[in-house]
């Protein structure tokens, strides 16, 4: 295989370059039209090496978010099951919650679950990432819908390789001191002695346990992370606001579509969390919730419509950055190994 057959820029421009002047204004025209509408010709690269620069990106994003990973984890499962104002509340707020962690585990107690989300990250966003370009590359994304379905298809896949980790990222990352605990507490001992208790205790089943609810999570994260990035970026760069090469585009493009990630994803995030932090009985079935639907009636019932959004405020906060960084390096490393190969 050829440098040309490995790595070949877009015919019409690179990730930055500004389409030609003649089809400006009939884009600009389309462009609020461009998440269900045609795309212009994507930047193609290899999926293998793709897949690695999305798990590389995300890693690096993660390594800067995982500390409101954890306070979201934690927000979400307080008051699981209970109606506001029955329990009693040990988080009340982001940066609160950050406080607290901070001061009763101490700051590596802000970093719980890192290497296991490092993993998590790295293949569930590698395997979305890379699927991603290749529907571009394959032209899918160019169709009516085609980046929503082909963003949805890429989160599914992604998510349910990726299971396990997230399974044993949500049980380290809920366990706390009885002080401030919040949900079950499964009282592992570290990554790989998760592993090993749920292998032994549920078989390799168990590893998936949780997958029902991170499936619909991540289908619908992903498919309005990548959809709404790949629209903004063009928005932004056809509006002039910035060179179209400057890497502000891609940055502003992320910001968006972080908001629209925080919306979406929040109640199936609350969702996915219940589900994975749940104790088993000796059936190894859920004490709490037989299912998606299960969970989602009975937070509903017990906790109002309010419940689906609980931890708003972190997930946002990060999401948010977690998308700009991901999308930001993702998008910086595809253009930076194109001019690579190109020199």
């Amino acid at each position: 295989m050829t440098d040309g057959q490995l790595l070949k820029p877009s015919p019409e421009e690179s990730v930055f370059g500004a389409q030609p002047s003649h089809r400006m204004a009939s884009t600009v025209s389309a462009g609020h039209r461009s998440v269900l509408g045609p795309s212009r010709p994507p930047l193609a690269v290899w999926p293998p090496l793709d897949f690695a620069l999305g798990a590389f990106s995300c890693c690096a994003a993660c390594v800067f978010t995982n500390p409101l990973e954890v306070v979201k984890t934690r927000l979400q499962l307080q008051g699981e099951l209970r109606a506001r104002g029955s329990y009693q509340r040990h988080y009340r707020g982001a940066l609160q919650a950050l406080w607290v962690v901070g001061r009763t585990d101490g700051l590596r107690g802000l970093q719980k679950g890192l290497s296991v989300g490092l993993m998590y990250q790295g293949v569930m966003n590698g395997v979305r990432l890379g699927s991603y370009s290749y529907c571009e590359s394959l032209g899918v994304t160019s169709f009516h819908g085609g980046s929503l379905l082909s963003g949805a298809v890429a989160g599914a896949l992604g998510a349910f390789i990726a299971s396990p980790a997230y399974l044993v990222k949500t049980h380290l990352q809920a366990q706390t001191m009885e002080a401030i605990a919040v949900g079950h507490q499964h009282n592992h001992l570290g990554v790989s002695d998760a592993f090993v208790t749920i292998y032994r205790r549920d078989g390799v089943i168990g590893l998936w346990r949780g997958v029902n609810g991170a499936v619909p999570r991540v289908m619908m994260g992903s498919a309005a992370q990548l959809a709404t990035f790949t629209s903004a970026k063009e928005w932004v760069s056809h509006s002039q606001w910035v060179s179209p090469n400057s890497w502000l585009t891609t940055l502003i493009a992320a910001m968006i579509s972080g908001v629209a990630v925080a919306v979406s994803m929040t109640p199936f995030d609350v969702i996915s969390t219940r589900l994975y932090n749940q104790p088993v009985d000796e059936f190894r079935r859920g004490r709490l919730y037989h299912g998606f639907s299960d969970c989602m009636l009975k937070v509903c019932q017990a906790e109002g419509l309010r419940g689906f959004y609980k931890g708003m405020g972190p997930v946002f906060l990060r999401l948010a950055p977690h998308t700009m960084l991901s999308m930001l390096f993702w998008d910086l490393l595809r253009q930076q190994t194109v001019k690579d190969q190109q020199g």
